[in-house]
């Protein structure tokens, strides 16, 4: 589904199903230097279970164009904009790292237009090391192959993933590359990591967010520990925790059990 979102087309996925305003809407939100792929079980769940999908490429990333968004603020913008382009009043909100931030910005500053809100693998503040920050701008090959290392916390996904034999890093490594090298002009893995870096509005944010909130945390998350989405919880007034065997990228490595946390959370 393709929306114009700022004078630009964005690329939405609607898991396998046609897109009907009547019906209610949950946008996916993916993180740095990902794409709405990453989605790939929860997004064709959902749209085969009475819901509407939205899985955006955010701007510049992918099938999208436009500038990509250099702040959390900014993503957040777009992400009301884009249901503004889709005619959708409210909607529930699932963002994974970098997504989980414009997720949070977003039901702040548009309350009455987010009904849930689940935030996966997140964290307040979300601090980017300095090495990952150096490469990520000079060496970005580099810089994919230490976040790969960081995110995963397993050889091999079980079967419900992408099938046996799927290999995790290799996957993830093809998917960063592809992203990176679809916008020429403008290096979107360190302006990914610089908005994570720079963003410390999380807490103000949460304390804004009326509607109910979802944490799904990785046990074996390197990159955002569930030690460190403590802050958020503490400000959630109506916040529940997930804590599933995974790492970063928890909706490859434990697919079932992310899909599972959601499918109770946005059900209710």
């Amino acid at each position: 589904m393709e929306l114009t979102v700022r004078g630009h087309s964005t690329y939405c996925y609607t898991g396998g199903k046609p897109f009907d305003p009547s019906r209610p809407t949950v946008v996916f939100l993916h993180g740095v230097l990902n794409d709405h792929s990453v989605w790939g079980l929860q997004t064709r769940y959902f749209a085969h279970h009475g819901w509407n999908v939205l899985a955006p490429d955010l701007p510049g990333h992918c099938r999208s164009g436009g500038e990509p968004p250099a702040s959390v603020e900014d993503a957040a913008q777009f992400t009301i904009e884009l249901l503004d382009a889709a005619k959708v009043e409210r909607a529930a909100l699932v963002g994974h790292s970098f997504g989980s931030l414009i997720a949070l910005e977003a039901a702040a500053r548009a309350p009455g237009r987010v009904s849930h809100l689940a935030l996966c693998g997140t964290a307040a503040p979300m601090k980017v090391s300095p090495a990952l920050l150096e490469n990520s701008l000079n060496a970005p090959m580099k810089a994919i192959d230490m976040v790969n290392v960081f995110s995963h916390s397993m050889l091999a996904p079980p079967p419900s993933t992408l099938g046996p034999g799927t290999w995790l890093y290799g996957g993830s490594r093809a998917l960063m590359r592809r992203v990176l090298a679809g916008n020429p002009r403008v290096n979107v893995f360190h302006r990914g990591f610089v908005a994570c870096d720079s963003y410390g509005g999380g807490e103000a944010a949460m304390e804004k967010v009326r509607c109910p909130v979802l944490f799904v945390l990785g046990r074996d998350d390197a990159m955002t520990p569930p030690r460190a989405a403590q802050s958020l919880q503490a400000k959630a007034t109506a916040g529940r925790t997930v804590i599933v065997g995974a790492g970063h990228q928890m909706m490859s490595e434990a697919p079932d059990a992310v899909l599972a946390a959601l499918m109770e959370f946005l059900q209710t």
